[in-house]
């Protein structure tokens, strides 16, 4: 292991950081909220391009607070069970990481006051509150990450304010669809959290991490998965009966083997078996969304 860490250069270090297969979890909901400005009216590209720029480097400016934080309290420990982490295994040091932090967020800023000058200041109060969401997550006195809300905010900003901000964005009004299509890819990249949460549950009760996971237990964390899969699905026949959608909207339920094959996994995997269930719900996220957006499209 030492010597797989003394191989990976600086800037593999930062890409490790990021935590590339989260990435997805940013590029859907502004995909999904572009494809429906193209069916409802024309498309900001420019508008639609900063705003997935801007949707990437939150996630990323997360990921960091997520790893720097989960470091200084000792969720992150030689005990974890996830994926390897960079402050945890020395790779990057405390002050390296603030400053990335501050430096992702300040041009995650900038680039987004382009999007407020050619909306509202309602564009400016969603990114800030998004900033501030990805902060809060782990950081502060109030950790939401820490204090079982994770789920809330992962469902809100990287579903209904992901999905419905990139809309408002090249419209400048509200989309009833849009706000509909926000629901599965909020339901599906939370799936993603429960997963990681379910996992670690027994090491987050230990350092006081007490996620809604940790709170309620692995049964209704176990069902509180399986509900959002049912949901994801369920959202496709409202968008298609009530918005006057062709059939390709249901193009989505190409992926339904593989959600009944993650249910089965997370009813039955334990400990880091759950990581390729981790890995395969991203993967689920992203293919739905993908497929949701096209459906739209078309």
């Amino acid at each position: 292991m030492t010597e797989t860490l003394k191989a990976i250069t600086k800037l593999d270090t930062w890409i490790l950081a990021s935590r590339p297969k989260t990435l997805p979890a940013a590029v859907v909901p502004v995909l999904i909220g572009t494809s429906i400005v193209s069916f409802e009216t024309k498309v900001n590209f420019l508008a639609a391009a900063v705003a997935l720029i801007c949707a990437v480097l939150i996630q990323i400016g997360t990921n960091f607070v997520n790893d720097l934080y989960d470091y200084l309290s000792g969720a992150d420990n030689e005990d974890r069970k996830g994926p390897l982490r960079v402050l945890a295994s020395g790779l990057i040091s405390v002050n390296e990481m603030k400053l990335a932090i501050f430096l992702v967020f300040f041009t995650t800023f900038i680039l987004g006051l382009y999007l407020v000058y050619i909306s509202t200041w309602i564009t400016l109060l969603i990114g800030l509150l998004s900033i501030f969401a990805g902060i809060a997550y782990t950081a502060g006195p109030y950790p939401l990450a820490y204090n079982g809300l994770g789920d809330v905010f992962v469902f809100l900003f990287f579903g209904i304010v992901g999905t419905v901000g990139t809309y408002y964005v090249q419209v400048v009004e509200v989309s009833t669809l849009a706000i509909w299509a926000s629901i599965p890819v909020g339901a599906l990249i939370t799936n993603i959290l429960v997963v990681n949460n379910y996992r670690d549950i027994d090491e987050d009760r230990e350092v006081g991490k007490n996620t809604l996971a940790v709170k309620m237990g692995r049964k209704f964390t176990r069902y509180q998965y399986l509900i959002f899969m049912i949901l994801s699905y369920l959202i496709l026949f409202v968008v298609y009966f009530t918005y006057n959608q062709r059939l390709f909207v249901f193009l989505p339920l190409l992926t339904l083997p593989l959600a009944i094959k993650l249910i089965k996994m997370i009813f039955s995997y334990k400990g880091q078996e759950l990581n390729k269930t981790l890995e395969l719900t991203a993967k689920l996220s992203a293919f739905y969304g993908f497929l949701f957006a096209i459906g739209i499209l078309i």
